[in-house]
This record gives C-alpha cells, structure tokens and sequence, in this order.
C-alpha cells in the first residue's frame, strides 16, 4: 500500500494538532465515510491493521482520500467495532456511511487503557454543559507507531447531542 499521507514526518500518520477539536462543538452534515467491521476481544482491535490497509487501497485508488485524516470507532460490543474513513467521494467496492449531527468534542492523552477514564470524564464535562449524550465516537488520531514517533497518543471523543 502506497503511503496515505505522504507529506506527514512519518509517511503515514500526520501529527494531530489537538487545538481544534479539544472542547469543540462540531457539526457534520452528511459527511461521507467508508464504513467497516473489526473484529475485537474485550475492546482490542484483532484485525485494524488489515482492514485499515484494505480500505485506504480502495480509497487512494478512487481518488478519495480526505484532506484531513479522520478515522471514527464505533464500540458497539466487546467484541467488534465499526470503523468509518473519512472519503471526499463514494469509492467503488466499500460500505458508504453518511454520518450528520452535532458533537461536542473532547481531547485525551494517553494509554488506551485509560479509555473508561475517558468515558467517565466526558460524561461529567456533558452534564456540566447539560448536555444528554446520544451517541459516541472514538477518534484515533494516530496509529500506535506513529503515537510512538509522536510521543503523543491522542483520542479525541465526540459526543453526538
């Protein structure tokens, strides 16, 4: 696979700028996602890497990769999670998914185990705002490798009010 972001340090993932999205209200109007299954025990992705590189194959050879590299979880179970792919236009082969709504977005630092922690602060800075959640995404602003160069391990949850 050719490298997505090729202008990033690491040719991979670009560095995440948290300013942006940290205590952010954001809205988006049938944005457009390629939409996918993986697998997980407990939580733990068994199959992104493989499904990450299946769709962004798919998604460079259409001609659709977004400016801005956002990649959504949905934890729907212990055992699997869905993933949207921000596109810039349908791509042949992949599940579409249009996603509208209003988020309020929160940055986290940190390891992945953190994640309930996580949770539970987001929920109290909604209810200080008082604000009801409907649903929630997990934005994985970087691959574990590139976290690494980084020295930062950025995850940034929306919550759809």
């Amino acid at each position: 696979m050719e490298k997505s972001y090729e202008n990033s340090e690491t040719g991979c993932c670009p560095r995440f700028d948290p300013q942006p999205w940290d205590e952010k209200e954001i809205t988006f109007q049938e944005k457009l996602f390629v939409k996918d299954h993986v697998r997980s025990f407990f939580h733990i992705p068994l199959n992104f890497g493989k499904i990450m590189v299946r769709n962004m194959e798919k998604i460079q050879a259409a001609d659709a990769v977004a400016p801005e590299q956002v990649v959504l979880s949905d934890e729907k179970s212990l055992w699997g999670a869905d993933i949207y792919i921000a596109v810039t236009k349908d791509v042949p082969g992949a599940e579409m998914a249009k996603i509208s709504g209003t988020f309020l977005t929160k940055v986290f630092e940190g390891p992945y185990k953190d994640v309930r922690k996580w949770i539970e602060e987001m929920k109290v800075w909604l209810e200080s705002k008082a604000k009801e959640m409907k649903k929630m995404y997990f934005f994985y602003t970087t691959c574990p490798k590139c976290a690494r160069y980084y020295g930062k391990n950025y995850v940034v949850i929306l919550a759809q009010v």
